[in-house]
């Protein structure tokens, strides 16, 4: 399927996922392994939101200090140097994003998940908000997404978006099309493509997401058109 990609180990420092080549315009998804300190990094053109996979390690970014652990988010600005001071077995979910909107006074910012609140979406799914507008990121929302056990109805967004799955075994179905889904794996999910992750269990399923225009990740519609009801969180 053209939407998901699924990888097997792999020993290089970067690895694009989700790019121009496989038909993502608005991103390029990739994992960045850093087994030392590093060189210099900086895009010119494109923003960069990082969220750590596992390993520790410190980084300077914007010329600010910043812990990494598992669970560590981080949104740099276009033209914003960052870089590893220190790394032990260090492993990051890199999303570049084309064209952003200007950056405001805020050009870059770290986010800890432990002190983000759980909200609510459809079909008893909830989501954690990592880097968004409310910390300076303007063209995107970067999300921890937790999916319970089962199938949710076939939906679409408005959104373009690229999905990583952190944890867990599923399914993504699209067009009477499947794909198998575990730990490690991509998807793209261009805005209004009607589609469905299920979680197959048996333990519930964590993702991480990045999508533009900024927004909430509970926004969906059925094939019909119809909003789809988020659950109370």
């Amino acid at each position: 399927m053209r939407y998901c990609v699924n990888i097997g180990p792999v020993g290089e420092n970067e690895t694009v996922l989700f790019g121009q080549e496989r038909g993502c315009t608005e991103f390029e998804q990739r994992l960045l392994r850093f087994g030392a300190p590093s060189a210099e990094r900086v895009t010119p053109g494109d923003d960069e939101v990082l969220y750590v996979l596992s390993g520790t390690g410190r980084a300077t970014i914007g010329g600010d200090a910043a812990d990494l652990t598992a669970g560590t988010a981080a949104y740099v600005a276009s033209g914003t140097p960052w870089h590893v001071d220190e790394a032990n077995d260090l492993r990051l979910l890199s999303v570049l994003v084309r064209d952003p909107l200007p950056a405001g006074a805020t050009t870059h910012a770290v986010v800890d998940l432990a002190e983000v609140e759980v909200a609510g979406a459809t079909a008893g799914r909830q989501f954690r908000l990592l880097a968004t507008p409310a910390v300076g990121c303007a063209s995107v929302t970067q999300f921890l997404g937790y999916i319970p056990v089962g199938r949710a109805p076939d939906h679409f967004h408005t959104y373009d978006e690229v999905v990583y799955v952190l944890s867990g075994e599923g399914t993504l179905h699209v067009g009477g099309e499947t794909a198998p889904l575990r730990p490690g794996s991509a998807v793209h999910l261009p805005a209004r493509l009607v589609h469905c992750l299920e979680n197959t269990g048996p333990q519930e399923m964590q993702v991480l997401g990045v999508f533009r225009p900024a927004g909430s990740p509970a926004e969906a519609y059925y094939p019909d058109g119809t909003p789809a009801v988020a659950a109370a969180g």
